[in-house]
């Protein structure tokens, strides 16, 4: 089957020999030393130039995923930087390949069940019989609530009042904001536990109030990581960690059968 030119269509960009054009503007003329990258990355996401509370809000959104220290994804990075130095992009991907269910892609989890718990509930639902409501069906399928929990940010993630304070601010501390504090009240009711609303699930609750489609809200938290593990690369290769947890590691793990 022959595809005709009409079918294929995107309505992103395009460039000729003396212009480029994203969204409608010009790349030199209107946007380079206009925008700052949270804008323009705003801009190549829906097409539309943000307003002054939404540029303050999404640039908040992605600062706070760059960088979280020696974490998983930092390690691969450093690792595979270490192991193939003329691959920096190699590394770079090796870090973002672990962000998922457990590190950072939880933003998504935390959007697709606030969507979900407001599919059908109507014009005005009760909020708090839709927070009970989700808990007990997590609860009942033995799931982890996303975006909610941390291993070392116990009682309070740090992050997370200053995101909601931001939405606050800025007119997005809508609907979605609401549900999943009250998400978090009822899972510590029901289970006893402490169970901070963590960075990623206030970034889910704020991408909903943004009205991004929930598949795509894991994608911040690559762009975001993906700048911070460049950092965490250009360290690696002037003060260089990598070959040290390695023998560290190997040392440890391999203890006992060396008595």
């Amino acid at each position: 089957m022959t595809t005709k030119t009409a079918d294929i269509r995107s309505d992103i960009a395009y460039s000729t020999a003396d212009r480029i054009v994203v969204r409608g503007k010009s790349l030199p003329d209107e946007i380079l030393g206009k925008m700052n990258l949270g804008d323009f990355a705003y801009l190549q996401l829906t097409g539309k130039t943000a307003t002054p509370e939404q540029s303050r809000m999404f640039n908040a959104l992605l600062i706070t995923l760059v960088e979280h220290g020696i974490t998983p994804s930092a390690i691969a990075a450093r690792m595979t930087y270490a192991g193939a130095p003329e691959s920096l992009q190699a590394a770079v991907a090796a870090g973002l390949c672990g962000l998922g269910t457990v590190f950072v892609g939880t933003t998504e989890g935390a959007a697709k069940m606030l969507y979900e718990a407001f599919a059908g509930a109507g014009e005005n639902p009760n909020l708090q019989e839709l927070a009970v409501k989700t808990v007990a069906a997590f609860r009942e399928r033995k799931q982890i609530i996303p975006g909610l929990g941390h291993p070392v940010h116990k009682p309070i993630d740090p992050r997370t009042p200053r995101l909601f304070a931001l939405a606050a601010e800025n007119g997005m501390a809508g609907k979605h904001v609401q549900l999943i504090q009250l998400i978090q009240k009822e899972a510590e009711r029901a289970t006893g536990k402490v169970l901070p609303i963590n960075a990623t699930g206030a970034l889910g609750a704020i991408c909903c109030e943004f009205g991004f489609p929930w598949q795509i809200v894991r994608g911040f938290g690559v762009m975001a990581r993906a700048i911070g593990l460049v950092g965490h690369i250009l360290e690696e290769s002037q003060s260089p960690i990598s070959h040290k947890l390695w023998h560290e590691i190997e040392d440890r793990a391999s203890a006992h059968l060396r008595g």
